[in-house]
């Protein structure tokens, strides 16, 4: 077997272990860890893992969320930062209380979580009824636009969304039962992975039945799918609409993670990480973008530490150079792989 076999191999969206019962067994092992009467101390090293490891699983929502929409749909979205900042700003404005600035009503989190959801679905659809009738880089630029003015009203208005000091109270849920941070730590690790594994294979369904593959001859070709009967814009709708709320979801369990919103969180350097790692693992593989996002939050990960090697370079400089590089690993697997690593070059319309 050839080195392009096995990396298609790797990448194929099935899995050893099925994802829905891993998903449902992480939950409930995140419910008895909760619940048991003992801590889980953790070793310093470890700690550092764990705090990327859920960055990586809020941000696989995110990408998961893009993928469907650009990888299936070939929706260009440069402002899929938006949906995971409404998302977080809308549960927490309903359950933060006593803010040090901005909203909060103090309900219980659930009616945020809802909420959260529903309100980057509805940003999804307006943005989307008014942008998807636009060309590729008329539909970039809007949507880059769109997350940029919302960045701005974020930082605007202090008596409604803390301005720059943001949402302070948010109620955190696994923290409030965890018996200590390090627990705490480790409760919010299962219960995002579960999160994502069952997200993981609600998508994987979705993109898998006959509605995927809609999306996928709407991506090759929308000319020739609405020729054949289909509803191009409404299933491009669904489709943008459907990232927006998983990206909502991520948002509201950042928010109930982090206990506070600040529009410092949601700059466009989350967009681009996560198309950074889509590009990377192969966008149109739901499998494929988790591993790509990976690569890049491993690759930020091992560079973290090196400034303490390189005394010569200020932490500022040391910052950009990280950055260089996970441009040059971008540019390299565009060179070399331009479908990704784990891409389909001929569904994605690469010549091979």
């Amino acid at each position: 077997m050839g080195v392009t076999d096995r990396l298609e191999r790797l990448g194929a969206d099935d899995l050893p272990v099925s994802p829905e019962a891993a998903g449902v067994l992480l939950i409930l092992l995140t419910l008895l860890l909760l619940v048991a009467p003992f801590g889980v101390p953790l070793p310093g090293w470890a700690i550092v893992f764990l705090e990327v490891g859920v960055t990586f699983l809020l941000y696989g929502l995110l990408v998961l969320g893009l993928n469907l929409q650009f990888g299936f749909t070939g929706l260009v979205n440069f402002g899929h930062v938006a949906f995971f900042a409404v998302g977080a700003y809308a549960a927490a404005m309903l359950t933060a209380s006593d803010p040090f600035v901005g909203i909060g009503l103090g309900y219980p989190w659930p009616v945020g979580l809802a909420a959260g959801i529903v309100a980057a679905s509805l940003l999804g659809a307006f943005i989307g009824v008014a942008t998807l009738r636009l060309r590729d880089d008329f539909l970039a630029i809007a949507t880059l636009a769109v997350a940029e003015i919302l960045h701005d009203l974020l930082g605007s208005f202090e008596g409604i969304t803390g301005a720059d000091i943001g949402i302070l109270g948010v109620p955190q849920p696994v923290a409030a039962l965890a018996s200590d941070s390090d627990t705490n730590l480790v409760a919010t690790v299962f219960l995002f992975a579960g999160t994502l594994l069952l997200t993981y294979a609600a998508v994987a369904r979705l993109t898998g039945a006959p509605y995927g593959r809609v999306l996928r001859a709407i991506r090759a070709d929308d000319r020739v799918t609405a020729a054949l009967g289909k509803h191009v814009f409404g299933y491009e709708l669904q489709a943008f609409v459907f990232g927006a709320a998983l990206a909502g979801l991520a948002g509201v369990l950042f928010g109930f993670y982090n206990g506070a919103v600040a529009p410092g969180f949601f700059g466009l350097n989350v967009t681009v990480l996560v198309w950074i790692g889509m590009l990377v693992g192969g966008a149109g593989n739901n499998r494929a973008v988790l591993a790509g996002l990976a690569i890049i939050l491993g690759l930020r990960l091992a560079t973290r530490f090196l400034n303490q090697q390189l005394p010569f370079v200020s932490q500022d400089q040391f910052a950009s150079v990280r950055l260089v590089l996970v441009g040059l690993v971008l540019i390299l697997v565009i060179r070399y792989r331009p479908a990704g690593i784990w891409g389909d070059a001929e569904k994605l319309g690469f010549e091979r």
